[in-house]
């Protein structure tokens, strides 16, 4: 059994709130919707009374605790009801809020003004959108500015409250800034200044980023140790390899075993017949708003390397309907995001179908592209390369959250999260923290490592995702070695979760401490080895107008876990099982199988050289080092479990199977 659900979340998750996650009685206020940086001590004042502001109302399940034994049960291996996954209308029918529960609560809102703006199939949640004036007469939250961390978000300053008529079912308010996600890519010229701490510049809220960085010069390599560079002696030596310019689909299938897969195949086929690619799988990525020119680009993109044509198809809103560009860094912070997500699962699953599905915005618009997913039980495996900053959501966040996880593990839905880009996020929250929805135990989190591949495309070696960079200056560095720290994988002990069973016996006791670790599974990551994008760069948030397609060099957990996800699509193709919420077989996987790549530290430091596209200028970077978070034999917070690779994939699906090997 698992360890956790969502009514144990809703409480463990005082630690990082300070408050109950629900009222204690129907006609008591809602302390769990005060996220922790709302605070008096960074409070700026109140919110101007015209502020739009978004919110949600979380609904009660009919049945919490038969959702989390249902999930259990048929993600668990070892249980007589693995597998048994209810479909979507069956689970609505048993667990989602009534009908009339749920009138009730629109019919409130909409009775205080406020603009219903999404209701799930499901239920669990009403979203709504109203002015600062409407909601703090609506719930008497008060809204105020808060500084987070250089940051402005809006946020309650007093508990919301409800009637007792409608408190009676609903479990969750949410009314603040701070669920905002951002994307977790990075490019090698991305990050914060070279004089600063902390990962990819992001900060609570995302910030609108460069949607073209610079076309990737000839001082780097297309595979390891292609090219070298002098640079200022560094660790005994004074030549490094240089920066790869981004590995091409084929070269991520053969490192990470896909020959290897074809071979151990019985006539290179899998169950129904066909070559191990994925047909036959859909998966669904999710992201805010949607790329004008995503199928041409992918198209284009498929042609330069190899691949067939993209099986794609999207459902997202109109450019009309976008909301919160300057919150959530607008469609072409986003769009690289996107074409990064569908080129890794087409690269790594070149025959399975992508379905896209967008939010409006980042924010709840996010939730609504899941429910859409998951009520309608759109696709297995979901990738998902974004995340919020560490844990700082309000609990009765956390709660909504996990209820809609548990929704997709009952459904057979495999949840995929990118673990993030910043290390520990101590830099930006002042503690440390590893990113939600990463963190909750209801999803498979994807670390990073920095890959080294060779000429023939075979595996040389993977370290931790966790770079520093040092600039050369008058032939010497500009900081004393290693440097600052650039970014690095997200992980970390949950402030939030309890340690769920799967992890027990494998995480060691003196880093869980009772606690949820994060991630799961890992894979290349680090944007100095990177992977190449195709894309038609937005060069106009208002009118979506593009430049010409070019190819770029991306990385971080964003291309780790669609790696992971198309993998995934391959060992069901050849398996013929159905993975859904993956945790619990894979940590039993591990416990007999030697396919899971192990990554341990380096026998002696590994450094890269490279050279800036876009300014010229030269840096040393040296990797496997991230924050406080350290690679380890075994399970570490950097890997999880170590490197996802088909073979191991492969393992986890035949579960299912009765364990048998391939």
């Amino acid at each position: 059994m698992l360890a956790v659900g969502a009514a144990t979340a809703c409480a463990v998750a005082l630690g990082a709130t300070g408050a109950s996650a629900a009222p204690v009685s129907p006609d008591t206020p809602y302390p769990g919707s005060i996220p922790s940086w709302a605070q008096p001590s960074n409070d700026q004042g109140a919110a101007a009374a015209d502020t739009s502001v978004e919110g949600e109302l979380f609904l009660s399940l009919r049945n919490q605790d038969g959702a989390k034994a249902l999930a259990e049960a048929v993600s668990n291996p070892r249980s007589g009801k693995y597998q048994k996954w209810l479909d979507a209308a069956q689970w609505i029918a048993r667990f989602s809020p009534t009908k009339d529960d749920y009138a009730n609560t629109v019919s409130f809102l909409e009775s205080k003004g406020l603009t219903i703006t999404g209701t799930p199939d499901s239920r669990q949640y009403v979203v709504f959108r109203g002015t600062a004036a409407q909601v703090n007469s609506a719930f008497g939250a008060q809204l105020h500015k808060y500084d987070f961390k250089g940051t402005t978000l809006i946020g309650p300053s007093q508990a919301p409250t409800l009637p007792k008529a409608v408190a009676a079912h609903v479990v969750g308010v949410t009314v603040d800034q701070g669920a905002a996600r951002h994307p977790n890519y990075a490019t090698p010229d991305s990050g914060q200044s070279d004089s600063g701490q902390g990962g990819s510049g992001q900060g609570a809220a995302p910030r609108s980023r460069s949607a073209a960085p610079a076309t990737p010069s000839a001082a780097c390599s297309n595979y390891f140790g292609q090219n070298a560079d002098t640079v200022p002696p560094a660790y005994g030596r004074t030549s490094f390899p240089t920066y790869i310019c981004g590995y091409t689909p084929g070269q991520i299938e053969s490192a990470y075993g896909k020959d290897a897969l074809v071979k151990a195949v019985p006539g290179n086929r899998g169950k129904h017949g066909q070559a191990p690619d994925g047909k036959g799988q859909t998966v669904a990525i999710i992201d805010a708003y949607a790329s004008p020119t995503i199928l041409a680009d992918a198209n284009a993109y498929s042609a330069r390397y190899g691949l067939p044509p993209v099986d794609y198809r999207q459902i997202v809103p109109s450019p009309g309907e976008f909301k919160d560009g300057a919150l959530c860094g607008f469609p072409s912070g986003w769009q690289p995001e996107q074409s990064l997500d569908v080129d890794a699962v087409h690269g790594t699953a070149p025959g399975a179908k992508i379905l896209y599905v967008g939010g409006y915005n980042c924010n709840a618009g996010i939730d609504i592209a899941l429910s859409k997913i998951l009520d309608g039980k759109l696709a297995n495996i979901v990738s998902n390369s974004y995340g919020n900053q560490g844990e700082a959501v309000s609990a009765n966040y956390l709660f909504g959250q996990v209820n809609l996880e548990l929704q997709a593990a009952g459904e057979g839905i495999g949840l995929y999260y990118s673990s993030g880009d910043s290390g520990n996020e101590a830099a930006s929250l002042g503690y440390a923290s590893p990113d939600f929805p990463a963190s909750s135990p209801w999803v498979t989190a994807v670390g990073g490592t920095s890959l080294a591949v060779a000429q023939d495309g075979s595996y040389q070696f993977e370290t931790g995702w966790g770079d520093t960079r040092d600039q050369i200056v008058n032939g010497a560095y500009n900081d004393p070695l290693p440097g600052p720290f650039r970014f690095g994988a997200g992980g970390g002990v949950s402030a939030a979760f309890a340690q769920p069973d799967y992890q027990k016996g494998v995480v060691p006791n003196t880093l869980a401490q009772g606690k949820r670790v994060s991630p799961d599974v890992a894979s290349d990551a680090d944007p100095y080895t990177g992977y190449v994008v195709g894309i038609s760069p937005i060069t106009d948030n208002t009118t979506l107008a593009t430049g010409p397609f070019a190819i770029f060099t991306y990385g971080g957990t964003s291309l780790a876990c669609p790696l992971t996800a198309g993998q995934m699509a391959v060992a069901q193709q050849v398996s013929g099982e159905v993975i859904g919420f993956a945790n619990p077989a894979i940590y039993a996987t591990s416990r007999r199988s030697g396919t899971v790549q192990d990554v341990v530290p380096p026998p002696t430091q590994e450094a890269l050289a490279f050279t800036s596209p876009s300014t010229g200028s030269k840096y040393l970077v040296s990797l496997d080092l991230d924050t406080s978070l350290q690679t380890a034999r075994g399970y570490d917070d950097v890997t999880g479990l170590g490197s996802m690779n088909y073979q191991f994939a492969l393992a986890v699906a035949r579960q299912g199977d009765h364990g048998r090997p391939f």
